[in-house]
């Protein structure tokens, strides 16, 4: 063991980087394969729809009209921004979901897209689109605090890639969104994220933020992480759509490391065509971020998905957390010409894999670990990461290297998978699936598909006896979404499909009680509606 602690107290001390990745990467394509689509395409749909006559329709818009509207000139940034700073200001208090406003800063930059655009420079269709950030990615000279105590003043000097493409894109920042702190849940240095649809319970985790500000309206989109849950928890929690790209598509040059082989950016929004115009903008390899690979990408609104292979486990649809809506879901698949297809999966220990995250994630903060800054985070609970970074350094590197071959099996079994289908629709937070398809690198997209009811509010947490959660009698009633898992690099063809589902749906356009003005005929819904498909 001398050579260990020499690394990391003898005379030949040695720093690593946080930005150093290790050696060895997970490359998710299996050796001979090229997988994705063969070229790139990008067609949206088209709207031509007026201009809503409020303030909180136009906020709750999806960002597919926003920007029509924008590069029409019949609203400009300078108003879209402001209308969304004046519902932060209002609302944020009931949700905790900002850690860093951006006024000035989205002030600037709208302007700047206005003036730009009347001269006739219009760079897309996140061009003058206000959007908020979870605050793990870095925004040169705006702090970026992981959300956590030992990091909150940090303030980084340049941004990070997905940062430079957004702004590249003409994209308006916002805010600095919350997140659990270094990426778990979401409890953060300043208290905790709340569900805008049940304001008795967390926002889900780790992207807590980035799922309670676009539910609320407080932001058109935002970027958040996954690493195992982050993007499809809170998406569900929080009734909003999140997409999580396949690994090695975004980039993470600039982001917060938490495990280098599963980390992965993606867009959250309030409709599918939405999160597939941000992945545009921020797709592709940077030269920085050794596990980002060349890729294309595909998305034809208007392409037909008659005769897709939509595969599904039975027995995951007849239990929890599979609901009713799970199985309306896959109903609707046939309804839509769609083929389902069983697919099944070895009864493997799968949670056997999660060894590689926290020893991954052990290594990223071994310093605050070592040196006790741990010691200033406000969760301390047995399943919040201070413990877990803790018990890491005792892990063997034995059972590592077999995790890691174990993973190459996994990935194995997900390849025949694959072949048999086009795509898979599962139950979001089924364990097994989310777990798998993390550690495989494989896209997934959770989507609004109904509603159910509640009697306890909803934690990330485990269950402590002396803070029992809320209970409601009569229950309460949420959102609930469906995940449509992908072939790798094929977000495209899960997006259609997505589109497809949404609108039979119809689901997507109600908005949280208090977060919107109800009218008599349809209490806290807005008006826009996605062209067929």
């Amino acid at each position: 063991m001398a050579p260990l602690y020499e690394r990391r107290v003898g005379p030949r001390k040695i720093d690593i980087p946080t930005t150093t990745a290790p050696w060895s990467r997970w490359d998710c394509a299996l050796p001979g394969t090229t997988p994705g689509p063969a070229k790139n395409e990008f067609i949206r749909t088209k709207f031509d729809g007026p201009l809503p006559s409020t303030d909180e329709a136009i906020a709750f818009a999806p960002v597919h009209h926003l920007s029509r509207w924008i590069e029409t000139r019949k609203l400009t940034s300078t108003r879209l921004t402001n209308i969304y700073l004046k519902r932060i200001e209002q609302l944020n208090p009931k949700i905790n979901c900002i850690i860093t406003l951006t006024r000035d800063h989205a002030l600037a930059q709208a302007k700047q897209a206005d003036t730009e655009i009347a001269a006739g420079h219009y760079r897309g269709p996140l061009h003058g689109i206000p959007w908020g950030a979870k605050d793990l990615l870095d925004t040169a000279n705006i702090a970026t605090t992981y959300g956590a105590e030992p990091f909150q003043h940090r303030v980084p000097t340049t941004d990070g890639t997905v940062t430079e493409r957004l702004n590249e894109a003409g994209a308006v920042l916002i805010a600095k969104l919350s997140l659990g702190a270094l990426a778990l849940n979401d409890i953060w240095f300043g208290g905790q994220t709340m569900n805008p649809w049940l304001l008795e319970e967390g926002s889900s985790g780790s992207s807590a933020g980035p799922g309670a500000a676009t539910a609320a309206g407080l932001v058109a989109f935002a970027i958040g992480s996954e690493t195992g849950g982050s993007i499809v928890s809170p998406s569900m929690r929080c009734g909003v759509t999140g997409l999580r790209p396949t690994f090695g598509r975004v980039p993470r040059t600039g982001a917060m490391t938490l495990c280098w082989s599963l980390d992965k950016l993606g867009p959250m929004a309030r409709s599918v065509e939405d999160t597939m115009l941000v992945l545009n903008a921020i797709t592709g390899p940077d030269g920085k971020d050794v596990s980002a690979v060349p890729s294309k990408l595909a998305f034809d609104t208007a392409a037909p998905i008659t005769g897709l292979k939509v595969g599904y486990f039975p027995a995951w649809m007849k239990e929890a957390p599979a609901t009713d809506v799970d199985r309306a879901a896959l109903a609707a698949v046939s309804k839509l010409g769609m083929i389902p297809v069983e697919v099944a999966l070895p009864d493997w220990p799968y949670d056997n894999l999660d060894l590689i995250l926290f020893a991954e994630a052990a290594a990223a903060f071994e310093e605050i670990t070592l040196n006790h800054q741990l010691d200033q985070m406000k969760a301390q609970v047995p399943d919040a990461w201070p413990n877990t970074f803790r018990q890491s350094r005792f892990l063997s590197a034995v059972d590592f290297v077999q995790a890691d071959r174990l993973r190459r099996m996994v990935a194995l079994q997900m390849a025949r998978i694959m072949n048999e289908v086009d795509l898979l629709l599962v139950p979001s937070l089924r364990d097994e699936i989310l777990t798998i398809t993390n550690f495989t690198g494989h896209p997934s997209l959770t989507l609004r598909a109904g509603f159910v009811e509640v009697s306890e509010a909803r934690s990330d947490w485990a269950p402590d006896p002396a803070k029992p959660l809320p209970k409601f009698s009569p229950p309460r009633r949420v959102p609930h979404g469906v995940t449509l898992i992908g072939r790798l690099f094929d977000e495209g063809t899960i997006a259609r499909a997505g589109l497809a589902l949404e609108n039979n749906f119809n689901v997507a356009q109600e908005n949280p009680p208090g977060f919107w003005p109800p009218t008599a005929s349809e209490p806290h819904r807005s008006s826009w509606q996605t062209a067929a498909v």
